[in-house]
């Protein structure tokens, strides 16, 4: 058994709306032997992982996977089981998975495994080979081990669970997240402009001066006390001498805390000098006058208070037999508890500190207390040490709200945690001698979001309340796919609605744009590059081109778009990843439909298009665009109200329920070309549609598309044309057949005269395919020039003979077609075979400069002139 291939699909994707790790796994001898087949596998798997046993049916008899084991199951589902329940026991859950056999290849399956963490995930699959291989040879395996492992992982990755209730929260309000870093927990929220970011409780809007502030103690109370907020009496200490001098100064008891704060930090109370002598640290300490009373923490969130609780400092509660360290290693047994702070409770200490504490009370680590006595383990209340937690956020009284308030904005933190002793929360500080003794950037929310004793506070949605307020943090989000005309549609688009003010990001075949300039080359059509716009913080709205390839390598970056536009479903690509019919890549290109929360525009000509009308959300308007006034899809459509924009005696309509507008004629157009360039005017409606769904008035969309140029600066590749010499030389991606049929036909109608065709198409592609675009061309062109631009997966020559074998059975004469291999020199024959009026296309070129470098060894005039007009 081998794993072929892996992939993370990071968002929605073709086989789930969550993130998945896709592998094509190879079976080998395996192939066909079931569970049962192997005397003993179930047992002996089951054995191992008891957890995959499942339930109790109502029968009594034993259900779920475990039965499905015994009475036969195949492999690679196995694998898929065990890998989902290996993540789950690691601690980090995931329960949905699929498994599918590979067309064509026998003994080769894609199974699908939902996650939480990519870096638990991967070594979870390859642990679920291993030891099925393992099992099915008879062979043990150590699977405590490598589960040891498998958990060390999940818990170096984890989202702390503070961290954990804000994204909770976030995600709660519609709020998209995304983790920046997996190796530190830094997320952002929302999307460009409106995005936010956050690592563990610390916010984006913090500045660094304020954090440095709470960080410096000596800093921090000495605002605070010039504020007029109270505050005890302390001293800094960077010597052992100092520190005993301040204590004699302020008096015992004192509470030794290090200069320099930190979540880890333990303040100790020394009652004599000896201790203060042995709290000190060599970076420093603050000495503070004891404040008596209770500790609690209070919760500011954007000047408001979110939460209050009362510390209680880890203890145990005696029962007159056992021991202190038995009584400490039975409350550690609690799920609640864990060493690693993962969880609502820390695990309780037994160290020096807590021998000290012990000894005051008369006890030592193997006492046995006697029954209902409470032994305090530390001096101080805290959560890291395995403090427990009382809310008490009504209790506060409305002075001391305001004071914690007045603190915060002391501090400037937006999100702060204000610890203060006092005797009782309920009355105002200054009435009873409590003070304010820490601040803190980063608080622990757990003790608010899951207290012991009281009400659970919400403290997570409070911190997204005070960065992002009733914003959703999302910008408008248009998603563009289908086979052919992406990129000119996202192009019209991002157009129109930067001609409507709004700073737009954009991903195509051709790079990355923000505000017009490219921050990004080459196709950019994928998960990364629609991060990249995503995390712009100046981008107000974002068009991204989504093609089939970042569709199965990565899913989409995004959860859900506004509006998802599909152009259409035509035969390229087929055969790679497992597409194999129309029917197959019409499902990947109904992941962008599917993701669609507000409309999806759909080709009213296209039945494949027509058909994802079924798979949108409920409440998801669908908005239809056609070249055909009289398609009865359309006018079905439109006698239900519907809106759509269609082609109608050269002009642009827009259907607005039951009203029609003539938005603008086709000669309006530039990139229509006079009404030549059928697919460009299909674009451009397709874009029309888009921007209505999106919110956008008719005269913004019109201002779009009256000023909107294909040209080589603008849009290379897309129906650029170049004058040589007389010749009209028209320059496009095309790579397709239906591409090459809109293509010839635009060009057809340019001029009178004959027509050249110098194409290709990627190696990558079926034979069927090939010898379909060798029909279409040879049909269609006078001439006919093949070259050869990516080899890819044939040999060299082999993907031109193909063209040429199918348009032999095209083409009136056989000496109209040519083959020659090199883009440039193929250019060259192309032109050769031109005269002036003459019409030549170059289709499926990477870039422009090929026609420039190939002109240019004939006529070096012409090549500067034409590298001036793409030049941008």
């Amino acid at each position: 058994m081998r794993i072929l291939e892996q992939r993370f699909l990071r968002g929605p994707n073709l086989h789930a709306d969550t993130p998945c790790l896709l592998s094509v796994l190879d079976l080998g001898s395996l192939y066909g032997v079931s569970s049962k087949d192997i005397p003993g596998f179930a047992d002996a798997l089951l054995a191992l992982m008891p957890t995959l046993e499942g339930y109790t049916l109502p029968t009594g008899q034993l259900g779920g996977f475990g039965q499905r084991l015994r009475e036969g199951t195949y492999m690679a589902r196995i694998v898929e089981q065990v890998t989902l329940d290996l993540q789950c026991q690691a601690g980090a859950p995931a329960s949905y998975g699929r498994t599918r056999p590979v067309t064509g290849h026998s003994g080769q399956f894609r199974v699908v495994c939902a996650y939480a963490l990519e870096n638990v995930v991967a070594p979870a699959f390859r642990i679920a080979v291993e030891l099925v291989v393992a099992l099915s040879r008879n062979e043990t395996f150590d699977l405590a081990a490598r589960l040891a492992q498998l958990r060390a992982t999940a818990l170096q990755f984890a989202v702390d669970p503070s961290t954990a209730a804000i994204l909770s929260a976030a995600h709660e309000r519609g709020i998209p997240t995304q983790r920046l870093s997996e190796e530190a927990n830094l997320f952002q929220l929302g999307w460009g402009s409106k995005q936010q970011r956050l690592q563990d409780t610390l916010t984006g809007a913090a500045s660094h001066v304020a954090v440095q502030i709470a960080g410096d103690r000596r800093l921090s109370m000495a605002l605070l006390r010039e504020a007029g907020i109270p505050v005890p009496p302390g001293e800094a200490a960077t010597t052992r001498e100092s520190a005993l001098g301040a204590a004699r100064r302020l008096g015992l008891p004192v509470t030794i805390k290090p200069l320099r704060a930190s979540p880890s930090d333990v303040a100790i109370e020394c009652a004599t000098l000896a201790e203060v002598e042995a709290a000190f640290l060599p970076d420093g300490i603050i000495v503070e006058q004891s404040v008596a009373g209770k500790s609690f923490r209070v919760l500011v969130a954007g000047g408001r208070i979110a939460a209050a609780a009362w510390r209680r400092p880890a203890q145990v509660t005696g029962d007159g037999v056992h021991s202190i360290r038995d009584l400490v290693a039975r409350e550690n047994r609690n799920p609640l508890r864990s060493a690693d702070h993962v969880n609502i409770l820390s695990a309780l200490r037994l160290d020096a500190h807590a021998d000290a504490v012990l000894a005051r009370q008369g006890f030592t680590v193997d006492s046995i207390a006697p029954s209902g006595q409470p032994v305090r383990l530390r001096a101080r209340a805290n959560l890291a040490t395995g403090g427990t937690v009382e809310d008490v956020t009504d209790r506060l009284p409305s002075s001391t709200r305001r004071l914690c308030v007045r603190t915060a904005a002391t501090i400037g933190l937006d999100v702060v945690g204000i610890d203060i002793v006092c005797a009782d929360i309920g009355l105002p500080l200054k009435g009873q001698g409590g003070a304010i003794v820490a601040v803190t950037a980063m608080p622990d929310v757990r003790m608010h979001e899951h207290p012991t004793v009281g009400m659970a506070r919400d403290a997570g949605d409070a911190i997204v309340d005070s960065l992002l307020g009733d914003s959703d943090g999302r910008i408008p989000l248009i998603a563009v796919t289908g086979t052919n005309g992406k990129t000119t549609t996202a192009l019209i688009v991002a157009h129109c609605a930067a001609m409507a003010g709004l700073l737009t990001g954009v991903t195509t075949t051709e790079g990355v744009f923000i505000d017009g300039e490219r921050v990004a080359t080459g196709d950019c059509t994928g998960y990364w590059s629609a991060r990249t716009v995503l995390a712009d913080s100046e981008v107000e709205l974002a068009v991204l081109e989504t093609a089939r390839g970042g569709i199965l390598k990565r899913g989409l970056a995004f959860d859900r778009c506004d509006v998802g536009i599909v152009l259409n479903v035509t035969a390229d690509h087929l055969g790679l990843d497992g597409v194999d019919t129309l029917e197959d890549l019409a499902q990947v290109k109904a992941v962008v439909a599917s993701s669609a929360s507000h409309a999806v525009v759909l080709n009213a000509e296209d039945r494949l298009c027509v058909a994802m009308g079924r798979r949108v959300r409920p409440g998801v308007e669908i908005v239809y665009f056609s070249m055909e006034a009289d398609n009865p899809v359309l006018l079905q459509h439109l006698d239900r109200s519907g809106r759509a924009v269609y082609l109608q005696d050269n002009a642009v309509i827009i259907a607005d329920g039951t009203r029609r507008h003539e938005l603008l004629r086709v000669e309006a157009m530039p990139c229509a070309l006079n009404g030549i360039a059928r697919y460009n005017i299909a674009n451009a409606i397709a874009a029309a549609a888009g921007l209505m769904a999106a919110g956008f008035d008719q005269h913004q969309i019109a201002d779009g598309l009256s000023t909107f140029v294909s040209d080589g600066k603008t849009n290379p590749l897309r129906a650029n044309v170049f004058d040589v010499r007389g010749v009209t030389v028209i320059v496009d991606y095309a790579h397709n057949a239906a591409a090459y049929m809109a293509l010839a036909e635009m060009a057809r109608a340019m001029l009178p005269g004959q027509l050249i065709g110098v194409v290709t198409a990627p190696g990558d592609r079926r034979d069927a395919e090939l010898l379909d675009i060798g029909r279409t061309c040879g049909a269609r062109f006078d001439e006919l020039v093949v070259y050869e631009a990516e080899q890819r997966v044939r040999a060299p020559g082999a993907t031109a003979d193909l063209i040429l074998a199918g348009a032999r059975t095209q083409a009136g004469l056989s000496d109209t077609l040519h083959r020659e291999l090199d883009a440039a020199a193929a250019v060259r024959l192309g032109l050769a075979l031109c005269a002036p009026g003459d019409v030549l296309v170059f289709a499926c070129g990477t870039t422009l400069q090929v026609l420039v470098d190939a002109v240019r060894a004939t006529d070096p005039e012409v090549a500067d002139r034409i590298a001036g007009e793409i030049e941008t």
